[in-house]
């Protein structure tokens, strides 16, 4: 077998780094670093922040930033997704938004109250990049694995993301902690940013160099194919629809996966705002060292899930995990010291790595057999996008009425609960 074919061994490991090249991005940035550092830019008795002629609590701010970096995502990942698979150039595609996130992680070094429309966009189009290169990343999953190789493959991408990217994120506090006052400090958090550009750019070279380019056609991004683009889209949803299988459980996983991502975004400002921390030392440290937590137990959670899912099915499986879910969330209401922060981020950690890399799976294993999977995989990525994009404007909406993230937080129970009847509805006789 060799190196580049289908279920070889060489091909898995290749594609499954490209979780330790980039989960980097979604820890140091969306969870760990950058909301420690967002924070620190604003006094204690000033959560406003004016910006777009206007004022927004900071904490909603950075809510409606992040859904409309995911609009534009869940705008274009269909159309780049049609055209990569015409073209049969998807790693180029890939590797663009790779690089665009990274750069931009890089760009957040010079983030500041005074650069704060910069820092945006920085942060704006990091968004964009590290969830534009997943698509396409997703979308070669059936390409470099067998089915039956696919749900320990999908796990050990993750464990491998959960992994690297607590290295990187370990380092990173060890700088930051080293340093004595609170300017040296928030300059170690931008250091830490460039680090996380750099790491993202470098370790992607691995997975770069083995993935294979796609089903070449001969064919150039013309006006003719951009607007073929749009054709093949609309042919795969007319047989995504007409599946009744598929199209139950992509309605299922719309509605939890809009909670689960919106959690995942906004953990580490809930925790800086609602906890009561003795002093910003404690703080700090509390709120990396809980996410630290909950990417180590995230490990184990990929792998439970993983085995629990041969045993039980994955739709099973799925329904357990999503009560899991809304136990987290009813509970996360009365949390109000550290160490109950702590707790509640290892039942987090828990079931997060187990329901990304079990719904993923899952979704490759309805598929029907086909070398169209990019576009396959848009729809896929797009009810992620758009969930987002609902769940931070609700979260951000409700955070800036009422003043409190618990009470955003208590809401997004209901799409848990949603989620378990939904999947309840995927038809028994189809399920795995």
């Amino acid at each position: 077998m060799s190196k580049n074919q289908k279920g070889s061994k060489k091909l898995r490991n290749a594609w499954a780094f490209y979780d330790w090249a980039n989960s980097v991005y979604p820890l140091v940035i969306s969870s760990a670093i950058f909301p420690i550092f967002y924070a620190s830019l604003f006094p204690e008795n000033q959560l406003e922040v004016a910006v777009f002629g206007t004022t927004f609590k900071n904490t909603a701010l950075i809510s409606f930033v992040t859904a409309a970096a995911f609009l534009v995502v869940a705008f274009i990942s269909p159309l780049l997704s049609g055209i990569a698979d015409y073209v049969g150039n998807k790693k180029r595609f890939m590797q663009f938004f790779c690089y665009l996130g990274a750069l931009s992680c890089i760009g957040l070094y010079w983030f500041s109250i005074e650069n704060i429309y910069f820092g945006l966009t920085c942060y704006f189009f990091g968004l964009i990049g590290f969830w534009g290169s997943c698509v396409f990343y997703n979308s070669y999953l059936p390409d470099v694995a067998f089915e039956e190789q696919q749900d320990k493959l999908s796990a050990k991408g993750y464990s491998l993301g959960y992994i690297g990217s607590v290295l990187l994120l370990g380092i990173s506090l060890f700088y930051v902690m080293g340093q004595e006052t609170g300017a040296e400090k928030m300059e170690a958090m931008k250091t830490s940013f460039v680090f996380t550009g750099i790491w993202w750019i470098a370790f992607s070279q691995y997975t770069f160099y083995h993935l294979p380019k796609g089903n070449k056609t001969g064919q150039k991004v013309t006006r003719a194919v951009f607007f073929n683009g749009f054709r093949e889209l609309k042919k795969v949803k007319n047989q995504l629809f007409e599946n009744r299988t598929l199209k139950r459980y992509l309605i299922a996983f719309f509605v939890y996966s809009m909670a689960v991502q919106t959690v995942m975004l906004v953990a580490v400002y809930f925790g800086e705002q609602e906890i009561n921390w003795d002093n910003d030392d404690q703080k700090t440290i509390g709120l990396i060292i809980s996410i630290l937590v909950i990417q180590i137990v995230a490990v184990l959670g990929a792998v439970i899930t993983s085995r629990a899912s041969a045993k039980f099915g994955n739709i099973p499986t799925l329904i357990a995990i999503n009560i899991i879910w809304a136990v987290i969330c009813i509970c996360a209401y009365f949390v109000t010291e550290p160490i109950h922060f702590y707790v509640t981020a290892g039942f987090v950690g828990l079931v997060m790595g187990g329901i990304q890399a079990l719904s993923r799976s899952t979704y490759s294993k309805f598929l029907p057999k086909t070398d169209d999977t990019a576009s396959y995989f848009s729809f896929y990525d797009v009810s992620e996008k758009v969930g987002i994009v609902i769940g931070m404007l609700m979260y951000g909406f409700i955070d800036e009425i009422t003043g409190s993230m618990r009470n955003s937080i208590v809401f997004l129970t209901l799409f848990f609960i949603s989620g378990v009847v939904l999947l309840l509805r995927v038809p028994k006789k189809n399920t795995i």
